[in-house]
């Protein structure tokens, strides 16, 4: 059992670049330790452009378990001649290295004896035939429907916005990078840039196209015998990974607190027809954390990956639904204890329980207290560390009922406290106490307006008047 399990849950070093560092606020190079989970491995990867011999890295850093990387021991690109180089390793830095081998030419067999060739041509024609009637039914059906490989986002959207993250422009499917099991990510072309394309078959698509500004969620790909959902992966980078590499100011934290919440608000938000425009059910996220929190150039935070999401239509049951999905630390107790009532206020508040880890950890990178701000760690990585077990936060989140703490400076800062009574509110042990995502977006918006006509002259009074605010109600959509 245990041995088992510990050959997968080894944690890898990778040296660490990124060519874009300045534009996505990150380190330039370094160390990068690889975040992986229990029944998953962790690889390292390398890219770069060879341009007439002249060698230009572009990144380099951990990966996802893809099996194209299993036991691999060095890292080397087998492409022909791609216009940017991959390849990927197992092991503590094995991505120091990295070079182009390009596989081998395929020999082609030698022609049949002249004895064989009538017997081929007579037991081979039948089956030619066969193909060819194929091939042309392929062919007559491809040209019915859009192929699977490019997409063209050319869709009129009626009265709703043009989207803030795609410009209309067309995207060409190129290659898959890794699969997992909720779907797979491709190399993509958009114009005249690379980016990474998350697809999995799920039944949100075409209930909205971005008519909101802070979800990520952009038409539909068609394949043969199905439709499926496409996220498209080219901001500026996780919230995670900014929180590693940036504190942020007050105006950040309201900020980006604030559009995540509007985002989540609108995910669980039943939106009737209007306009010509198809109505739009209440969506829970089902994986809402801060990896899958993206930010824009101006740090407004948009939501992704919905590979998990589920819908509520009026009148109608969600459908074939797991209660303990998602990623194990930010589950909330009830999914961690197994005692979800499969009705769609519970799916929403569990999505709440995650929301309030994830305002946790930008305010734990906050520079606005009267105090240090410590190194990035994940919700409950202080308590169980980077890799919890399940029985692990059974036993923290369950049956001690802890969370993660707040600093006595937070509390000292008007605004830092009241954001941490949000959170509280938003984790509550009782599911149907916490906020709802559209009374967090309130509460954060009036709480933002407050603090910025607070001056140095009435500080004393201000915190009083924030202390005695009547702050929204909790029942605002759950």
């Amino acid at each position: 059992g245990l041995t088992n399990e510990m050959t997968f849950v080894e944690t890898r070093e990778c040296l660490y670049f990124n060519i874009n560092w300045e534009v996505e606020k990150t380190n330039r190079s370094g160390v990068e330790r690889c975040e992986g989970e229990k029944d998953k491995r962790s690889h390292c990867y390398a890219s770069w452009r060879n341009s007439s011999g002249s060698i230009q890295l572009v990144k380099k850093g951990c990966w996802l378990d893809d099996f194209n990387c299993y036991d691999r021991s060095e890292c080397v690109a087998t492409e022909e001649n791609p216009q940017v180089f991959f390849c990927c390793c197992e092991g503590n830095f094995c991505n120091e290295r990295f070079t182009h081998l390009p596989d081998g030419p395929v020999i082609e067999s030698p022609p049949p004896a002249p004895a064989l060739l009538n017997v081929l041509v007579y037991s081979l024609l039948p089956v030619t035939m066969l193909s060819v009637a194929l091939l042309l039914g392929f062919w007559m059906y491809q040209h019915r429907k859009p192929p699977y490989g490019h997409v063209d986002i050319h869709e009129d959207p009626g009265a709703s916005p043009p989207s803030p993250l795609l410009g209309l422009k067309p995207l060409q499917l190129l290659e898959v990078k890794a699969r997992g099991r909720f779907g797979c990510v491709w190399k993509a072309q958009m114009m005249n840039e690379y980016v990474a394309v998350k697809i999995f078959p799920i039944q949100v698509h075409n209930y909205f196209l971005c008519t909101n500004a802070h979800v990520v969620f952009e038409g539909n790909c068609y394949s043969d015998d199905e439709c499926t959902n496409c996220l498209f992966v080219y901001l500026d980078g996780s919230l995670t990974d900014f929180l590693k590499g940036n504190a942020v100011s007050w105006s950040d934290l309201c900020h980006i607190s604030e559009t995540m919440a509007c985002g989540l608000a609108y995910l669980h938000e039943d939106v009737p027809r209007s306009k010509g425009e198809g109505p739009k059910p209440a969506i829970a996220h089902r994986d809402f954390k801060s990896k899958n929190v993206m930010l824009k150039g101006d740090l407004s935070a948009v939501l992704g990956d919905l590979g998990l999401a589920v819908r509520f239509e009026p009148g109608k049951p969600p459908g074939d639904t797991h209660g303990q999905v998602g990623t194990r630390r930010y589950m909330a107790p009830e999914v961690l204890e197994g005692a979800i009532n499969f009705q769609r206020d519970s799916f929403l508040r569990i999505d709440m329980y995650a929301m309030g880890l994830v305002l946790w950890e930008l305010v734990s990178r906050c520079k606005a207290a009267d105090g240090p701000v410590d190194e990035y760690m994940l919700p409950f990585e202080e308590e169980i560390g980077q890799h919890p077990s399940l029985e692990d936060l059974q036993d923290l989140v369950v049956h001690k009922k802890m969370r993660p703490v707040f600093k006595d400076c937070w509390l000292k800062h008007s605004g830092l406290a009241q954001m941490c009574e949000t959170i509280e509110e938003c984790w509550d042990h009782d599911a149907e106490a916490r906020l709802s995502a559209g009374c967090v977006e309130e509460r954060i918006s009036q709480i933002r307006r407050l603090m910025s006509i607070t001056t140095s002259d009435c500080l004393l009074s201000t915190v009083t008047s924030l202390t005695n605010v009547d702050l929204p109600p909790k029942e605002s959509s759950i």
